[in-house]
């Protein structure tokens, strides 16, 4: 029985920074930027949008009525909850109108969480195979504003629908993990940015990826040649350049370069957007699926999912002969290029106006053209919409 992604969904917000402009008003060379760590353009989350509203937005570009009537779980993986005890999941299926008669939770390990979704909504599928399963990977990352981290902002969420007969994706056995307690990154209780050690998380991803990699190739016995694409979680792009690289030590040449050009392809979404922390790795393989020009069915596709604290996860999946329908025809080109430009000091305004530990607020959302959105707080209960 065949289980795997049967489709996927991604939804940011209509508002973005150029990151010319963030590193002139940075005093920095923007070659540090564009270059050094790979982005273009960051994604600008105002606050009427947050990981709730985001994924709905997300789900609905994918979902059809009879989608919504096979779901029987919904897996929420985010590091950017919005309470200590109630799940996202819950008030996403609300919003999404899905039947009560399911389970909803939140998953949390940085940017791992969406990949332990889709592990276990492939072993909920394996005992259900008439249910599908809706896995969502969605995050705000902020790390403040004028702090090394900065850059490496963005936010937005992925939807992915698993299930029997998948049309994009079909998860092979045989997946490698690696787990250590790690201080790389944390977000501390009482704090809303990250905090990060950047030199020592950038060691631990590339140690981690070069464990589970060779350890995948050991356990599997399959060679650098029989993938067509490898994936990587980008918090910024230039970071699964270094991770391709130790793969393609030993690679013929002709080897070399296609796979560098479809790692291209695979990150041209996440550098207009920015990191996803959860969504990362899933931005990515969205963006390849779309942009490939020589994906075909068939062909295996290997993911590397990395979660700082930290735990990482090789895993592989073989592409289906219908895997563009999956995408449900939205042209996230369009989608992005559609986005308005806001100024650094408009993002600094925005970026101060969310609101987190609240009993009463208001927020402005009149001029946000997504159909869900976060209204405010009322007696410290978050009120979501649908326009």
């Amino acid at each position: 029985m065949k289980i795997g992604i049967d489709k996927i969904g991604f939804f940011t917000s209509h508002l973005f920074v150029d990151m010319k402009e963030l590193a002139f008003a940075r005093a920095e060379d923007p070659n540090k930027y564009l270059i050094g760590i790979g982005q273009s353009k960051m994604a600008v989350i105002p606050p009427s949008q947050d990981v709730v509203t985001m994924a709905a937005n997300a789900a609905a570009r994918i979902l059809t009525t009879a989608d919504k009537e096979q779901i029987s779980y919904v897996i929420f993986a985010t590091e950017s909850g919005i309470d200590n005890s109630k799940a996202t999941a819950v008030y996403l299926a609300r919003l999404l109108g899905l039947k009560k008669e399911i389970r909803a939770i939140e998953l949390k390990q940085a940017c791992y969480g969406a990949t332990a979704g889709i592990q276990l909504a492939r072993g909920f599928v394996a005992l259900n195979p008439d249910s599908k399963v809706l896995v969502i990977a969605a995050d705000n990352a902020r790390y403040g504003i004028k702090s090394p981290g900065e850059p490496t902002q963005g936010g937005g969420a992925v939807a992915l629908l698993i299930g029997t007969n998948p049309q994009i994706l079909a998860l092979e056995d045989g997946s490698t993990a690696y787990t250590q307690d790690i201080m790389d990154f944390w977000r501390p209780l009482g704090k809303n940015e990250a905090l990060v050690d950047g030199r020592y998380s950038e060691d631990v991803y590339l140690n981690f990826f070069s464990h589970v990699w060779q350890a995948y190739l050991d356990k599997t016995g399959y060679q650098l040649g029989d993938f067509a694409a490898l994936l990587f979680h980008l918090p910024y792009t230039k970071m699964g350049l270094k991770a391709l690289r130790i793969a393609l030590k030993d690679a013929r040449p002709d080897e070399a370069v296609n796979f560098v050009q479809e790692f291209e392809h695979a990150r041209t979404f996440n550098r207009e957007v920015g990191n996803l922390y959860t969504g990362s790795l899933y931005l990515s393989l969205l963006s390849l699926l779309f942009n490939s020009e020589k994906l075909r069915a068939g062909q295996r596709i290997g993911l590397f999912s990395y979660g700082s604290g930290a735990e990482a996860e090789f895993y592989s999946g073989i592409v289906q002969p219908n895997f563009k329908q999956g995408l449900m025809n939205v042209n996230y080109l369009q989608v992005l290029n559609e986005r308005q430009e806001v100024s650094v000091s408009e993002y600094e305004k925005l970026y101060q106006q969310h609101l987190f530990s609240a009993q009463e607020g208001r927020v402005a959302y009149d001029t946000d053209p997504a159909r869900y959105f976060f209204a405010g707080i009322s007696d410290f209960k978050r009120q979501y919409q649908e326009k």
